[in-house]
């Protein structure tokens, strides 16, 4: 699996749009922007059959220092969170099931061609 930047992102979307790359460019930018400015107003995003984009609490907690081994007090903030829709979940986990399937067949072939070569 390969990590998937913005650019390339702006590029399959122009690739498959016809668009100029400036203004899915620009699109994407102010989307992510307004995401962000929403989840800083303590408003949940939810963007149906993808997923949904909230601030949660995290409590205060001790931590230790790892180099002096002293106990901190971490405070309670807000956390950002993402959390997929049952269709991506079901999507996904068909393309992992599809994936393992394959690799099964595979070994199943190749345990085959062994064993008609013996």
């Amino acid at each position: 699996m390969a990590n998937i930047t913005k650019q390339a992102l702006i590029q399959e979307i122009a690739k498959s749009t016809g668009f100029v790359r400036n203004d899915i460019k620009t699109v994407i930018e102010q989307f992510l922007d307004l995401l962000g400015e929403k989840l800083i107003e303590g408003n949940t995003i939810e963007i149906r059959g993808f997923g949904t984009f909230a601030c949660k609490p995290r409590k205060a907690r001790p931590a230790r220092n790892p180099r002096t081994g002293e106990t901190v007090l971490i405070e309670e903030r807000m956390v950002p969170s993402f959390k997929f829709s049952n269709d991506i979940k079901d999507k996904i986990n068909s393309i992992e099931a599809f994936v393992e399937g394959v690799a099964v067949q595979d070994n199943q072939v190749s345990d085959e061609i062994s064993s008609s070569v013996k």
